[in-house]
């Protein structure tokens, strides 16, 4: 919108008449001007009239001299340019009035037209530069509080939807709209339910952009502004786009309003738009992979669930033995598990293993090396523990060794009837066997045996390699199994005096001594609660699983 050039204004202040209207009739032509007798009275036009751009005063006036007036103006108007007439010499007024400021220049009486005309002209053209950089300024500093307002504004906004309806209140209402509407785009489609925008002052009336200029806009995106041909109203269309890709169509309404969009406020507006854009992007972002992660943690609660039954929860109460076993899983589902299965035939079998990594992945080979194993020992002559480990590897080597992973286990055969405990170990870490009788008769001298006999882990060879063992167990003897998990979690070890602590890993050594710490009641649950409460984050599975001879 074209502006008419309009004078600058111009006060002169002297309290002889004659010179007032000389200075008027000089400069009436050229700028606005404005007469005053007195610095008081020039006081007074100043409040009624605002900002002058040149002040030309004289120095020698009663009540006020020109010094002291100019230095009154200069807090309320700094960018007004000051000359000032004397017709005397006053050296150091005239040095203290430029130097503080207040003067641009001065000029003695009597003055010559001609060379007050290239002083004022000099002055005018000062005053036009500064303004005009006191304006980019003031500009410059208003966009960017305008485009931090709007920006902190979306970005407070977590949601999806709901980054959308700050978008248009902010901008509708920052930028003075009568109203505003936002269609999120959708497969290159204006979704049906736009958000909307409303101020105060202006009763819902129909929206004045019609459905085909977004049409338009939705097939080509550009900016899009027209002012109505009674210059009473304007209408602001822009696309949100991030990397090519069209978000949403932000329309705007202006009616019968004082200060219509500028081409700066359309510009800020873009540039507002873009950054919404981005925000939005991310926003969408944000929102899929909230959903996929809803939908992976409904999956792998299914999952998880789906793995725990695969785990006994319950086994039968035995005469002559005792069985405690207990399973943590690092993730929702993971890697380690133990089976605990009684033969017709009155042998009880049990087994612990780790599937190296975690996951759902490692709970996958869990699930199948079950159930292989479970078909193993349901046969009616079920083979023993090192044939077992043999088929288990054979059936499962494939799959684990394409999959660079591979099941760390032992699988042991105690029959009740003999004491007979057989075993076999791939590449596990070692059981441990020991006497509760002597256990609480002399805990500082008891050792636990440590079943050595050991192979490689299942789904390193094709075929597997390995030792079976075998022990006898009598009444009191305690048949125990871990995974690394246990043996890896580290606990707060403190020194004889009790003045430092340290964390340090378990090991076997560290569970040997709180196991002598529970000589007179086995208790697996409490136990592991005790190991579990030392470690906030849990890094690994943690399986433990117990045979006590009564």
């Amino acid at each position: 919108m074209s502006r008419r050039e309009t004078k600058l204004k111009l006060m002169v202040v002297d309290d002889e008449p004659d010179n007032l209207d000389l200075l008027y009739r000089t400069f009436r032509r050229d700028f606005k001007v404005y007469k005053a007798d007195s610095a008081f009275s020039a006081m007074d036009v100043l409040e009624a009239e605002g900002e002058m751009a040149l002040i030309i005063s004289d120095q020698r006036m009663p009540e006020m001299n020109g010094t002291e007036f100019l230095g009154k103006t200069l807090e309320k108007f700094p960018d007004t340019v000051r000359i000032l007439l004397t017709g005397y010499t006053d050296v150091e007024d005239l040095v203290e009035a430029i130097n503080s400021g207040k003067v641009f220049k001065y000029i003695t009486k009597p003055w010559n037209p001609e060379e007050l005309k290239v002083v004022v002209q000099q002055a005018s053209e000062t005053y036009k530069v500064v303004k005009q950089r006191t304006n980019t300024l003031t500009l410059a500093l208003r966009r960017e509080s305008i485009f931090n307002e709007v920006m902190s504004a979306i970005r407070e906004s977590l949601d999806y939807s709901s980054m959308l309806s700050t978008i248009v209140e902010t901008v509708g209402r920052t930028f003075a709209a009568t109203e505003g509407k936002l269609w999120p785009v959708v497969g290159n489609r204006l979704m049906s339910e736009p958000f909307s925008y409303q101020s105060a002052e202006n009763s819902p009336n129909e929206f004045p952009i019609s459905e085909e200029l977004l049409l338009e806009i939705l097939q080509n995106p550009q900016t899009y502004f027209e002012e109505g041909s009674d210059k009473s109203s304007c209408k602001l269309i822009i696309p949100l786009i991030y990397q090519q890709d069209l978000l949403a169509v932000l329309a705007l309404n202006q009616e019968n309003s004082h200060n219509f969009w500028s081409t700066e406020d359309v510009d800020l507006i873009e540039s507002v738009l873009s950054q919404a854009a981005l925000a939005l992007s991310q926003a969408q972002l944000y929102q899929k992979t909230r959903k996929l992660a809803e939908q992976m943690s409904n999956e792998l609660e299914v999952a998880r669930q789906i793995q725990s039954n695969l785990l006994r929860q319950s086994w039968p109460e035995f005469e002559t033995v005792k069985i405690q076993g207990c399973c943590y899983p690092a993730r929702e589902v993971g890697g380690d598990f133990f089976e605990v299965y009684t033969h017709s035939q009155g042998d009880i079998w049990l087994a612990l293993g780790d599937v190296s990594g975690k996951g759902v992945p490692a709970a996958l080979f869990m699930a199948s090396a079950i159930s292989v194993m479970r078909r193993e020992l349901s046969q009616e002559n079920p083979p023993d523990p090192y044939e077992v480990m043999l088929n288990l590897n054979s059936i499962l080597a494939d799959d684990l060794i394409s999959n660079n992973c591979f099941i760390t286990m032992v699988l042991a055969r105690y029959t009740p009837e003999t004491g007979l405990l057989a075993y076999a170990n791939a590449g596990h870490i070692y059981p441990l066997v020991w006497s509760k009788t002597s256990l609480q008769k002399d805990s500082e001298e008891v050792k636990p045996s440590f079943l050595k006999e050991r192979g490689i882990p299942i789904g390193i060879l094709p075929k597997w390699r390995g030792k079976a063992g075998t022990i006898d167990l009598k009444s009191g003897d305690v048949f125990l199994l871990t995974s690394d998990g246990i043996t890896e979690a580290t606990v707060v070890q403190g020194t004889a005096d009790g003045r430092e602590t340290t964390r340090v890993m378990l090991q076997q050594e560290g569970l040997w001594r709180l196991l002598k710490e529970h000589k007179d009641q086995l208790n697996l649950d409490k136990l592991l609660a005790y190991i579990r409460a030392d470690n906030q984050v849990q890094e690994d599975d943690q399986t433990i699983l117990s045979l006590e001879v009564l």
